[in-house]
């Protein structure tokens, strides 16, 4: 049994900081009559999509793909390979620094190292081009008390596409929280690795605060084990154009995912957030709640969040929501969340999405009490955006993203 729900609503939606309750929550009953709606509706399922490290296993793209769809192809800058599957990517990869802690072990292996690929094989054409064009790539690895966030900086100086890859293994019970920043200037295709060993946990901040017209295609894809715990925040805001596809798979039963996003988007900045939950072992639970701010002419922002619960996922509990918040005319937000289940066998599933402007009963009720009216659109701004943020954990990178968001608001057109 499987049912596909794509759902996109547009500006005209009326948005409350908080809501989501409107979204809709799966029983059993209603999964076992969905096989005639998804046939009706004629989508493949998430899981059947091509994974492999071949570029030919990914035909030149068009535009025309599902996953591509919302994507301006030509503002990638050849990370796509769109010449042929004979093409590399041979720009100067980013630096990459880590920070020296007890406990965390750092190395650059050749990209012949064993380690590499177990737990990210590619699921789109950029990705491949990644994978068949690094030469060396960065292993992080966990194994021991962490008393200090790991902090790992992404630095490019170039503007030649380029590949990198980069591998973070937090072995059997062992904790850690990573901080992975992306600055300076660069074209860059990414592959991400994140191994979680049983029992482990795995709190990881990917930071996208490129310079203006730098473009980032990164691939991040984890495997959770039995017990372990894996969170994942993306927070966006830099760049030109910046996509990515966070991935979370099980290597067992009784793992736990959590996914969340921030993403800014000013004027003219595509900032695309494609997401995918794959239950493949029973009793998992995930939970996926991204939220994105848009102001600007032609700022537009993507996200997809596919989530998959396979006929062997009995006794999955996932829910995932996506919340956009339009600041001025011109910018455009698109949100689809897919869900798909093959078993009725499940503790729960349900997804709410929802696009829009202010909400003036809202802006009523603080004005109301004193508030200037410019004031009042900042706090609901600051309340919408705040709930993101406090899922980093990590002090002062929370209060580095309040500043941005202050910032951000400072040059809003409330």
């Amino acid at each position: 049994m499987t049912t596909t729900d794509n759902t996109t609503l547009g500006a005209e939606s009326p948005l409350i900081p908080g809501m989501g309750e409107e979204g809709e929550k799966l029983t059993v009953t209603q999964a076992t009559a969905a096989p005639a709606r998804r046939a009706t509706q004629g989508v493949d399922s998430r899981g059947s999509r091509p994974v492999s490290r071949e570029l030919s296993a990914f035909p030149v793209l068009t535009g025309r793909e599902e996953d591509w769809r919302f994507t301006p192809l030509k503002r990638l800058q050849g990370l796509h390979l769109p010449d042929g599957d004979e093409g590399r990517l041979t720009g100067a990869a980013p630096s990459v620094t880590v920070s020296e802690l007890e406990g965390v072990r750092v190395e650059t292996v050749s990209r012949d190292d064993s380690r590499l690929g177990t737990v990210h094989t590619p699921e789109d054409r950029v990705s491949a081009a990644a994978w068949n064009s690094f030469s060396e790539a960065t292993v992080v690895t966990v194994s021991g008390e962490v008393s200090a966030p790991v902090r790992i900086d992404v630095v490019g100086t170039g503007t030649e596409a380029a590949a990198s890859h980069l591998k973070v293994v937090v072995e059997a019970n062992c904790r850690a929280d990573v901080v992975i920043t992306h600055k300076g200037s660069a074209v860059l295709a990414q592959n991400v690795e994140f191994e979680l060993a049983r029992d482990a946990a795995l709190n990881v901040t990917s930071i996208q605060a490129w310079d203006a017209g730098s473009v980032h295609v990164s691939s991040q894809q984890a495997s959770v084990d039995t017990g372990a715990h894996f969170k994942h925040v993306a927070v966006t805001y830099g760049g030109d154009l910046v996509r990515l596809t966070p991935t979370a798979r099980f290597a067992d039963e009784r793992g736990e995912a959590e996914l969340y996003g921030l993403y800014y988007a000013d004027a003219g900045q595509h900032l695309e957030q494609r997401l995918f939950v794959d239950h493949n072992r029973p009793n998992c639970v995930s939970n996926v709640l991204y939220k994105g701010a848009l102001q600007g002419q032609d700022a537009h922002t993507v996200w997809v969040g596919d989530v998959l619960i396979r006929a062997e996922a009995e006794g999955t509990d996932t829910y995932e929501k996506n919340q956009n918040l339009l600041l001025t005319d011109g910018a455009r937000a698109d949100s689809v969340p897919n869900l798909e289940i093959e078993t009725g066998v499940i503790e729960g599933a349900g997804h709410a999405s929802a696009t829009g402007r202010f909400d003036e009963t809202q802006l009523f009720y603080l004005m109301a009490r004193g508030i200037g009216e410019d004031e009042a659109r900042k706090l609901i701004v600051r309340g919408f955006l705040n709930e993101i943020i406090q899922k980093v954990g990590v002090a002062d990178v929370e209060q580095e993203l309040t500043d941005v968001m202050e910032a951000e608001l400072k040059i809003a057109s409330l």
